[in-house]
């Protein structure tokens, strides 16, 4: 199924027949500020498995960040952020970042790695954050990738229809999406460290 949410204005009936998939333990398409993204609940572990099948990758091995609705929803996840960080993350999100912290219990045992961190995101797209925000809880986050070499996300939701209408419950067209990925930060030391460069220019 391809349903049409505009970001400017996401309608609220179309956000909540996407958070009915997802509370069903569905699997969605869906447009970020950067990339799309495959995901799911991050409370249905079976839905997880299934992107994870979708990624050719084992749940556990698998490095999947979430999505919050914002800063507070973040900090209902992570051990306590210091001030430096905290302030930080407040200048740069929304926005096309991944910031690593170090995860509290209430994230599921399946998205900690051997560090016991995770990536979090809360993306400068209305849509997403409206689907979370709706949810209650975050969406589990994985970037729709593209065999072709010269493109390696695909940016148009039509052909992502096409390539995964047949494996996910629902995609979402969003518009065009970049095919640059988030930056990703790594707050789990003392200094936040970029471990990738993507479309985020890092304020500090």
């Amino acid at each position: 199924m391809l349903i049409r949410i505009y970001d400017e204005n996401p309608n609220q009936k179309d956000i909540l027949k996407v958070v009915e998939v997802l509370r069903n333990g569905g699997v969605i398409v869906y447009p970020t500020d950067t990339i799309y993204g495959i995901g799911c609940d991050i409370t249905q572990p079976k839905a997880v498995e299934r992107v994870a099948r979708l990624k050719n990758l084992k749940p556990e091995k698998a490095d999947f960040s979430f999505i919050c609705h914002d800063l507070s929803h973040i900090s209902d996840f992570s051990k306590p952020i210091s001030n430096p960080v905290f302030k930080m993350m407040k200048k740069n999100l929304p926005g096309p970042f991944t910031f690593i912290i170090q995860a509290n219990s209430q994230v599921p045992k399946m998205f900690k790695n051997r560090k016991k961190s995770v990536g979090v995101r809360v993306p400068d797209n209305n849509i997403i954050r409206e689907i979370v925000r709706e949810l209650g809880n975050p969406v589990m986050s994985t970037s729709v990738r593209d065999e072709d070499e010269i493109l390696e996300y695909t940016t148009d939701p039509e052909l992502i229809e096409e390539k995964f209408g047949d494996l996910v419950d629902l995609v979402i067209d969003g518009g065009y999406g970049d095919n640059t990925p988030s930056t990703v930060v790594d707050c789990t030391g003392d200094v936040p460290e970029i471990i990738r460069q993507g479309k985020g220019e890092l304020i500090e």
